[in-house]
């Protein structure tokens, strides 16, 4: 799997890790004019051919189309997390606050307030917080494994757009299966209507994403540059640097259709929600729920409708002699962590993105718990707190990448900026362990935490991408970037198990986890300051002119 969209669990932010995957191929423009050089390209091409992938110098069959290109921007802005990634997790945590109880009174005799709110779940009363995050661990559980299995498939053969068709379908269903699942007592049918939201969306987000190569290859221009190497009247590092300028450019179109969309469509929920009357009663809240996540399905099906039939089959790669289509996955990722044992600062980048992708993964969604009971589970303040989080985000991460340019700061440097301000992060909730003036405990935090995740947090997901890039062979790219990937979703749900158990073993302090998160985050920081991108540099060069004798991506294991 190795252009998938990459894994964060938190429930409602400002969905800027998707949108980071078009920043972090913006960044790795800088990156690829520092690192990239025409022995290293050439190097590429002669494994790239060695493994049967299609070579660089090769003109795709298909011309991308104008049509077909803003069908795919479209696309994104129905695929915009809404309804499996906001507000549906929302309405699972509003439903066990509901259907739960006091836990110093006798069982479903006094309702949730502010000494608490457990339910039974799994064997054990537990915190509804704590039923949150345990059942997000669950989902991302399974995403890792099914992606582990199939996401190898949007590499290879034709099956990737049936499979974005299949996971977008469901992601719909659900979105108005949430229609009839709107009263306390069906917390269960939330269970599972959470659980299939995030995982049905995170794979039509994943395979989606997959196209974007293809589409920035296939461009007209990027074909006549391409026809221009072949002729020798262009470098293959001219056409390698004007490629990514294209892919730039589809990048930031994408990033801006989508942010744009994605204002309107909540511009209407807040008029929806006025229409519902949602702050006159906990019964309108709650049915306006399950109204907005049904909306976000059937505006996502409108706007993924022109990307099915538009979308042009391109070939994909032969699979490698010895692998088939369920075992290429698992073998594409055993060979990734077994070269990777060799390359010490890639290794160490590798231990630092596990427990770092942990740490802000589980941050965010014990946050997002916290924010849900302190805004008592308002549709509309949630809504308008989406609005702010979005227009944040876009700031942050453009704010990040221009000062980057102008600088000429280091990739390192600008992750190492960011980490310190994931830290505070932590620290911001930890001090909420032991008091109750401080701690996302009141709503102006929560507003004031929307503008600092997006300014501050959501760069992470572009600049931590774009150093696997700085980290990774070249020629073996695609398989660095599934170990990562493979990692990234084990991190996903090892954070909100852990969290689960320490609420629940500390009497129900929903704060107690960013202790174990503050501990880990300034742990994990020292691997990212091991690395040394030089000698990185020497390193995967090393390695690929030994892979030229040894051939170990080839599939004699």
């Amino acid at each position: 799997m190795t252009r998938s969209a990459f894994p964060v669990d938190h429930v409602f932010a400002p969905k800027c890790w998707a949108n980071s995957v078009n920043l972090s191929l913006l960044s790795l423009l800088t990156m690829s004019t520092e690192a990239t050089n025409q022995d290293r390209l050439s190097n590429a091409i002669q494994s790239l051919s060695r493994n049967n992938t299609e070579p660089p110098t090769s003109v795709p069959e298909q011309t991308t189309k104008k049509g077909e290109l803003w069908s795919y921007y479209l696309y994104y802005v129905g695929n915009n997390g809404l309804a499996g990634f906001n507000f549906g997790p929302s309405q699972f945590q509003n439903l066990l606050f509901l259907a739960g109880y006091d836990p110093t009174h006798e069982p479903f005799t006094v309702p949730c307030n502010n000494n608490g709110c457990v339910l039974p779940y799994l064997g054990k009363v537990r915190d509804v917080n704590s039923i949150v995050l345990l059942t997000n661990g669950l989902s991302f559980a399974i995403q890792a494994m099914l992606l582990l299995a199939i996401g190898a498939w949007a590499d290879y053969g034709r099956w990737r757009p049936n499979i974005t068709i299949f996971f977008t379908l469901l992601a719909v269903c659900i979105s108005f299966a949430w229609l009839g699942v709107d009263t306390p007592d069906q917390w269960r049918a939330g269970i599972a209507l959470y659980i299939l939201g995030l995982i049905s969306y995170q794979c039509s987000l994943t395979f989606w994403t997959a196209a974007f190569p293809g589409l920035a290859r296939s461009l007209p221009e990027v074909q006549k540059s391409l026809s221009e190497v072949k002729t020798r009247n262009k470098s293959l590092e001219s056409h390698a640097n004007f490629e990514s300028l294209s892919r730039n450019r589809i990048s930031n179109i994408s990033f801006t259709v989508c942010s744009v969309g994605e204002v309107i469509i909540l511009a209407v929920m807040v008029g929806i929600l006025k229409l519902l009357k949602s702050d006159e009663s906990t019964e309108n809240n709650t049915k306006a729920f399950s109204v907005l996540i049904a909306f976000s399905g059937g505006v996502w099906l409108l706007c993924a409708t022109p990307w099915f039939f538009l979308e042009q089959r391109r070939v994909g790669l032969k699979l490698p002699p010895g692998t088939n289509f369920l075992t290429v996955g698992f073998i594409q990722v055993y060979i990734a962590f077994k070269e990777c044992m060799k390359l010490k600062q890639t290794l160490s980048y590798l231990i630092f993105y596990f427990l770092m992708g942990d740490v802000l993964n589980t941050t965010v969604t014990v946050i997002a718990t916290l924010q849900n009971s302190v805004v008592a589970y308002s549709t509309l303040q949630l809504t308008l707190l989406l609005i702010v989080g979005i227009a944040a985000q876009a700031i942050g991460v453009y704010i990040f990448w221009l000062a980057q340019k102008k600088f000429k700061i280091s990739t390192k440097a600008m992750l190492s900026f960011n980490v310190f301000w994931i830290i505070i992060l932590t620290m911001w909730g930890l001090v909420g362990v032991h008091t109750d003036k401080f701690g996302f405990k009141h709503v102006w935090e929560i507003w004031v935490y929307q503008l600092f995740y997006g300014l501050m947090v959501c760069p992470w997901y572009a600049y931590s991408q774009t150093m696997i890039s700085e980290v990774s062979p070249l020629p073996q790219m695609f398989l660095f970037f599934a170990l990562f990937s493979v990692v990234g979703k084990t991190s996903a749900f090892i954070g909100p198990f852990v969290s689960s158990a320490i609420i629940t073993a500390s009497g129900n302090n929903n704060n107690m986890p960013f202790a174990f998160l503050f501990g880990l985050s300034v742990a994990s920081t020292v691997f990212l300051l091991m690395v040394d991108i030089e000698k990185s540099r020497k390193e995967c060069d090393a390695f690929v002119e030994a892979e030229e004798t040894r051939k170990a991506f080839g599939t004699d294991m």
